[in-house]
């Protein structure tokens, strides 16, 4: 049995999009194993928020890992969800986070480009058969006496590529015990804060913010 709908944080709402503030520890869609999920609350909060009966089309345009919080977007149209995917093929619709990282990265802001493998529910960063290039950017916002406070740039997609990438030049995310951070009850400091995006329909240009 699945758990009642619980509130969610709602950034922005129209006819085509539904751009919702995820919580760390939750999954972006259901995966079968019967843990709360994002995408259903979001369905929940539809029909109860419009009276619509029955099935609620409603389709995350990008996905965060389960302990990452901050912004998703949905599609709540398929015309809406076919332009946005291709804005996501196309990489004009930004995604910016903000990471706080292990110590003070040298420079303090720079790009970051490697090959990314995947085995084991993890991202490597090295060369094989199957590997793909990932990119980002970085500059710093704030540091601290041991920790730092970076705005990362995402201009590739891959899976868990920031938490990677930043492990790779020795500046893993605080809390990320996946990639090399010590064992810690602290979560994953790690927020997708903003998202830019041409609106599907209006074809005007939509910027979300957390903050």
């Amino acid at each position: 049995m699945k758990p009642p709908a619980k509130d969610i944080e709602i950034l922005y709402v129209d006819n085509h999009l539904l751009a919702v503030n995820k919580p760390a520890g939750l999954l972006t869609q259901p995966n079968g194993s019967g843990h709360p999920d994002l995408e259903t609350r979001a369905q929940a909060w539809v029909k109860k928020t419009y009276g619509k009966p029955g099935n609620v089309f409603l389709h995350p345009i990008h996905r965060l890992d389960k302990p990452v919080s901050g912004i998703v977007l949905f599609a709540r149209t398929s015309k809406a969800l076919s332009r946005l995917n291709e804005q996501m093929r196309s990489r004009t619709l930004i995604k910016i986070y903000h990471a706080e990282v292990e110590r003070r990265p040298i420079p303090a802001e720079g790009e970051l480009r490697t090959p990314l493998t995947h085995g084991n529910h993890c991202a490597l960063v090295q060369e094989g058969p199957n590997s793909k290039e990932a990119h980002l950017s970085y500059r710093t916002l704030e540091t601290k006496p041991a920790t730092t406070l970076l705005e990362v740039t995402l201009h590739t997609g891959r899976y868990h590529q920031i938490r990677a990438q930043l492990a790779h030049i020795g500046h893993p995310i605080c809390g990320d015990t996946k990639y090399g951070v010590q064992p810690t009850s602290k979560p994953l400091a790690l927020t997708h804060t903003t998202l830019k995006l041409l609106h599907p329909t209006k074809n005007i240009p939509l910027q979300l913010r957390l903050y």
